[in-house]
């Protein structure tokens, strides 16, 4: 009775192991990993790709609540290469932070900031191609299966071409604007080029990998890795965060009747 239990242990054991292989992965009807569904990441990346300690937020009035979280380093090697004028440009972005962020002033995070922000993405996968769409401002982008091609123009979520090594969907990203790649002001010109990797690791989480190139900012190319995980609580979708509402002190304040007067010396009085 004993041996039979523990047979069946056995089988129990090697079955979820095998759910967690790639060949217990999901597929479509082609072949690929379905990796559709909505996806997030669960670190603080998004505060600084680098390891940091625990410290004072941008606004301080917030005490506590706009605190920044320590967090270790997604980086490979720990540290971004950043060449020395660069490496001054991101001190000076980090110093500007509360109202230069692009994240604060409600413009698209871009890639790969997009992935790593502090709200939930969605996968679609088609027959064809693949899109994605992202909670923070609304920004989608189509990921090019076939008929690839230089981005047209450049835009906040670039131009993507893809395709499938093995279980691993590779993503090759240029055309994009210069931006940042988080709240501590590490940034990218419009030289950048991403090459992003998502791996099943289970029908639950995906590795992340992304490999970004801008020879006007780094002295290498440099990576990042990260495990995504699955929403899958009941109703689990993405809601509506346009956040020009929230940010409009930001992006509009310049264009007020008080500050166009004033930067033209003009007293309109109190």
């Amino acid at each position: 009775m004993l041996k039979k239990y523990a047979i069946a242990v056995c089988i129990l054991l090697a079955a979820s192991l095998v759910q967690g292989q790639p060949g217990g992965l999901p597929r479509r009807s082609e072949g690929t990993p379905d990796i559709s569904g909505i996806w997030q990441a669960l670190n603080n990346a998004n505060w600084n790709l680098e390891a940091q300690v625990a410290e004072q937020g941008p606004v301080e009035s917030l005490g506590a609540i706009g605190a920044v979280p320590p967090g270790q380093s997604v980086i490979a090697g720990g540290e971004i290469p950043y060449k020395p004028e660069a490496a001054q440009q991101r001190e000076q972005n980090f110093a500007l932070r509360r109202t230069e962020d692009p994240e604060a002033r409600c413009f698209m995070p871009g890639i790969p900031r997009a992935t790593y922000m502090l709200q939930p993405f969605q996968i679609f996968q088609t027959d064809t191609d693949i899109m994605m769409a992202y909670q923070f401002a609304g920004a989608v982008r189509t990921v090019y299966m076939s008929n690839h091609m230089e981005a047209p123009i450049d835009s906040w979520m670039g131009w993507s071409n893809g395709r499938w090594e093995g279980d691993t969907l590779v993503i090759e990203v240029a055309g994009l604007n210069p931006n940042w790649l988080d709240r501590a002001g590490n940034f990218y010109t419009s030289t950048a080029r991403i090459t992003e990797r998502y791996t099943p690791l289970s029908p639950y989480h995906l590795q992340y990998e992304a490999t970004i190139e801008d020879p006007a900012v780094y002295e290498e190319p440099w990576s990042i890795s990260m495990p995504l995980y699955r929403r899958v609580e009941d109703g689990a979708r993405l809601y509506d965060f346009k956040c020009p509402e929230f940010a409009e002190e930001i992006m509009y304040n310049q264009l007020t009747r008080e500050n166009y007067f004033r930067e033209r010396g003009v007293d309109i009085g109190e």
